[in-house]
């Protein structure tokens, strides 16, 4: 970690003046409690997840009943990860298809619905993944909404939602602009999950990446509210002369790519910080070509929300192999630290640790050890020695791999992972991937993940769901696995053998799938043709772009899924476009490698393989650095009825902790609602929802009553049925 406290103190005494509250203009003088509304995205821009409201309490909680359900009427599968903000009564909230749409938040009926398409049809999300939020804004009668569709952000009218015709060209800023990078601009990819941050009359966005070679980097932009214009940019992999830019090799600012605030940020108004947690360089698992510590992936950074001026950061892995994204933003919290209060921000972090640092300098308050990590065995490949381990809390969840964790549920799942197993390299965290492979725990998906923490400032408390599943990782030579069409061969056959070489790894040979990727086998009736050739260009989710194959390989792939005949694959694919083949054999871009495919370490069942638990929740106290305790969240009915105690679930959805004392979440895979005591993790009340509830829900007051909502949209990572549901409870009026 490095900071510069000199710069810092002049920061806070020109900034430190700054008292507005709440995501309005610096016109708006009026406080708002931020713990009694849900204006920004996880209720406050410390993104606590955290309510003063306390008329559904412990003692009433198992008498909620459902006030009313939205459907979005979205026809396109997906997972709707919103957590809806709720503004003078009205709930504004977005569906797996981008539309943008505000509900009366007492009764659930629409008042406008925005079609990001422009002509009221579907639109089809091209990155696949669903939006987390929108961000409010306004100044007197000027009221804005903002989210990113496409490679957009885009402004809305909130009152009539329509977009905003003077922001950017008519209502929308291309992200793909501003970047200080040459690049084909008809081929990059550069999305937004995350809802952005006002300060001022400012909106600062991070960005979501494609996660191999040749990606975009992940600047940090602010664009002024009112017309769109760039104001400032923060280079997260830095330009000569910039502080950092001596961690990459010479001049890799021109080719290097991630390190991006994906996960979204905070913002501290009153010290006139943003705060804002990145991702890992590309390539995630594979790094000879980006030597050195790599700043600023994988970091928290301290900006002046202002300008764009760095003030610290803190790194939570150097050089990452392992895909340790920080996944969520940061909570700033306040704790008694050695009996004095301290203003702090806590990061999770997929690795399983927080990391609790000072809000003003970015020292830890708990002290972090850099520790000798294993080395890697790849050729050029230049693993950092050391990674950070901090003190205290402990991590939350197991952070080695060896025989004797193998799942014990039954002995025909033992003797499976056993097998699947032969071969890889076991170890603690940090062992880096090789072509031989390796079982990397935690996984990918965390540890912790995007849903992040809810923190209860009255106990110093975080509450967190975590995942603890194994990753297969295995690296191969990052060339592209074309085929070449035989002379006279059918399409169907040529898809096949193109199919095998790409696409077996993760949705099998006989392209049945398994718990982590769909089944293939009657695709056509899920998606359309149109949707699965932008899919296999651009990629969705766990699923990479296959942009690199020649155009006739992609489409042959689609003959062999879609059952189409020679003369549909031809009105598909202008023959010209073969040549494109003999072009790819002529490019030799030098030897390098990638991930073999997202795989978790699951048995013949489905089941991760692993030793229970699979997912829980965690209450860490942040005064005391001590896990206060730790419960599966989710189960497996089929597995309980044989006796199995619960094993808890891969999570996704984060928590909200409120004054009633109680915690509510989704997020586990058996698609329950769950209201939680917070001091013990005991179930309060449970509810069936239709599909997966993987989101962070919110809660607010009207008329007296309070409600507690949540999206309901299922699929995603968890593989479960999709769906288009909103579901709002409250207690029964008297």
């Amino acid at each position: 970690m490095q900071n510069k406290p000199s710069y810092f103190f002049l920061v806070a005494l020109v900034l430190g003046i700054s008292t507005i509250s709440c995501q309005k203009s610096m016109e708006d003088s009026t406080v708002i409690d931020p713990y009694i509304s849900w204006e920004s995205y996880r209720g406050d821009e410390g993104r606590n997840a955290y309510s003063k409201l306390d008329q559904i309490n412990k003692e009433n909680v198992r008498d909620l009943e459902v006030a009313w359900v939205y459907r979005t009427g979205d026809k396109q599968s997906g997972t709707l990860q919103c957590n809806p903000i709720i503004i003078d009564g009205v709930l504004y909230a977005v569906s797996a298809s981008m539309k943008v749409f505000a509900l009366d938040a007492g009764t659930g009926k629409k008042i406008w619905e925005y079609h990001p398409a422009g002509n009221g049809e579907e639109f089809v999300a091209e990155n696949g993944i669903s939006n987390r939020g929108l961000t409010y804004w306004e100044d007197g009668d000027d009221k804005r909404l903002f989210y990113c569709v496409q490679n957009e952000l885009r402004a809305i009218d909130a009152t009539s939602g329509k977009p905003i015709p003077d922001f950017g060209n008519n209502g929308a800023v291309d992200l793909r602009d501003g970047l200080d990078r040459t690049f084909d601009k008809a081929s990059a990819f550069i999305r937004n999950t995350s809802p952005g941050v006002i300060y001022n009359d400012l909106i600062i966005m991070g960005s979501s990446l494609y996660e191999a070679h040749g990606s975009l980097p992940g600047h940090i932009r602010a664009y002024n509210v009112y017309n769109g214009e760039l104001e400032w940019i923060f280079h997260t992999i830095p330009h000569p002369g910039e502080f950092g830019y001596d961690t990459w090799p010479e001049d890799h600012y021109q080719i290097g790519g991630g390190a991006n605030a994906w996960g979204g940020m905070s913002i501290d108004r009153k010290r006139g910080i943003v705060f804002a947690p990145t991702g890992a360089p590309t390539h995630d698992f594979y790094g000879a070509d980006r030597k050195g510590k790599g700043l600023f992936g994988n970091s928290v950074l301290a900006l002046n929300a202002e300008t764009g001026a760095y003030i610290w950061h803190f790194q939570v892995s150097h050089h990452d192999l392992w895909d340790y994204d920080i996944p969520a933003p940061p909570n700033l919290v306040s704790v008694n630290h050695n009996g004095e209060a301290t203003d702090a921000v806590a990061q999770l972090t997929k690795q399983g640790y927080i990391f609790l640092l000072d809000r003003e300098t970015g020292t830890p308050l708990f002290d972090v050890e850099e520790r000798p990590v294993p080395q890697s065995v790849m050729k050029d490949e230049e693993t950092w020695p050391t990674q950070p381990f901090p003190l205290k809390p402990p991590p939350l969840v197991r952070q080695h791999f060896d025989e004797s964790l193998v799942t014990n549920i039954s002995t025909e799942a033992q003797e499976n992972i056993l097998k699947q197993i032969e071969g890889y390299t076991l170890g603690p965290i940090y062992t880096p991937p090789s072509i031989n492979g390796t079982i990397q725990l935690p996984g990918f998906l965390g540890g912790g993940e995007w849903s992040g923490g809810a923190f209860d400032p009255e106990s110093g408390t975080i509450y967190i769901g975590v995942n603890e599943i194994p990753n297969m990782v295995q690296l191969v030579e990052d060339v592209p696995a074309f085929e070449v069409r035989n002379e006279f061969e059918d399409m169907m056959v040529f898809g096949e053998r193109v199919y095998l070489k790409n696409c077996a790894s993760c949705h099998v040979e006989d392209r049945k799938g398994n718990i982590s990727y769909p089944s293939l086998i009657h695709v056509k009736d899920s998606i359309s043709l149109n949707e699965a050739q932008l899919l296999l260009k651009i990629g969705k989710g766990l699923m990479p772009s296959f942009q690199a194959l020649p155009e006739i390989n992609r489409r042959a792939v689609l003959a062999y899924l879609f059952e189409l005949d020679d003369q549909q694959a031809v009105e598909l694919l202008p023959l010209e476009e073969a040549q494109i083949v003999e072009e790819s054999t002529q490019q030799n871009t030098g030897k390098r490698y990638k991930l073999k495919a997202y795989k978790q370490l699951r048995d013949q069942f489905g089941y991760p393989g692993i030793k229970p638990p699979w997912g829980n929740l965690c209450a860490v106290n942040l005064n005391t650095g001590e896990i206060e305790w730790k419960v599966p969240l989710g189960e497996y009915e089929e597995l309980t009825k044989q006796g199995i105690p619960p094993t808890g679930t891969q999570l996704f959805g984060g928590g909200i902790v409120t004054a009633g004392g109680l915690i509510f979440i989704g997020a586990s895979r058996d698609e329950k609602f769950r209201a939680i005591d917070k001091e013990t993790g005991e179930i309060l009340w449970e509810f069936q929802l239709p599909v997966g509830g993987y989101a962070t829900p919110s809660t607010y007051s009207i008329n007296g009553h309070q409600y507690v909502v949540i999206a309901a949209g299922g699929g995603g990572y968890q593989g479960t049925k999709s769906g288009d549901y909103y579901y709002a409870f409250k207690l029964p009026e008297d």
